[in-house]
């Protein structure tokens, strides 16, 4: 987590997945994370975070239910939601705050 810091700190959407490896809907979410990276490509960055790994992260964000997502751009946290999302609701939350294709 050294780098989780410096990772949060960059202009480009940082969508990170606190997720456990044995919750059900932690699982169902794996593809579709996948499938958002495929469409957004490097205009986004994806970072799971395992709250049984990284407890103090986990705790530090106030993390009480997963998965939960957060968006992080600049180091400033601008978006937070738990439970399954779609493919759908990310990508429309995420382009929100990517940069237009210039």
């Amino acid at each position: 987590m050294a780098n989780f810091g410096a990772l949060i700190q960059s202009e480009t959407p940082v969508l990170v997945d606190f997720y456990a490896d044995w919750c059900g809907p932690c699982k169902l979410m794996a593809p579709v994370l996948k499938e958002v990276k495929d469409a957004l490509g490097d205009a986004v960055r994806i970072v799971k975070i395992d709250v049984d790994k990284e407890q103090q992260a986990a705790a530090s964000f106030g993390i009480q239910g997963i998965p939960t997502f957060m968006i992080f751009q600049n180091g400033e946290i601008k978006w937070r939601a738990s439970g399954v999302l779609s493919k759908q609701q990310l990508i429309q939350t995420l382009q929100t705050f990517m940069k237009p294709a210039s």
